[in-house]
């Protein structure tokens, strides 16, 4: 088995792992995606380290950092505003450092594509889409309004999302394409 292999496979094995423990229990555990962003840098330090010396493993090192960092843009910006648990702001951040910045970023944009296609059918198939639909546009339109006239949002019209098994679906997605270009022919 190639190391390209064992690290898109490795992505995927952790990412499942996360879906599994995210929709159990709501919680991604911090053993899987820090010990995953520490073992990725090493990963392609060592392997560079062995296969081309010193440089190589110098920028292999750097190029799993600028993954986690590219990774954790977007997402970071969403944990900031509350939008985004910080277990899948941490998987995503482990998922840039091993599978570097290009492939990272794709997977992320899968997760989010699929996330966006299931939280609505979820939020459809428990009778709650047009309520937070409706939500959304009061959140959109409130700094649009005097303060006196914005409407304040009832809780039970918030919804939270658990985006592991969309993380999960998004970097599988982008392991399979990427598996799919190295084959021969």
């Amino acid at each position: 088995m190639t190391p390209v292999v064992l690290i898109l496979s490795a992505g995927v094995l952790a990412t499942g792992i996360a879906a599994w423990t995210d929709y159990r229990t709501g919680l991604i555990p911090n053993w899987l995606t820090l010990g995953g962003l520490v073992a990725a840098g090493v990963t392609h330090a060592g392997a560079a380290f062995l296969a081309g010396g010193f440089q190589a493993a110098v920028y292999a090192g750097l190029a799993s950092l600028a993954g986690a960092l590219f990774c954790a843009l977007a997402p970071g910006v969403l944990y900031w505003k509350g939008a985004m648990g910080g277990g899948d702001l941490k998987l995503f951040v482990a998922i840039g450092a091993l599978y570097q910045p290009t492939l990272g970023i794709q997977a992320q944009m899968y997760a989010f594509v699929i996330a966006a296609v299931l939280a609505p059918a979820r939020l459809a198939y428990e009778g709650r889409l047009f309520s937070v639909l409706g939500s959304t546009l009061a959140v959109a339109l409130n700094p649009l309004r005097s303060p006196a006239k914005r409407r304040p949002l009832p809780p039970e019209s918030l919804t939270w999302f658990r985006l592991g098994p969309a993380i999960f679906a998004g970097t599988a997605l982008a392991a399979l394409q990427s598996g799919v270009s190295l084959l021969p022919g």
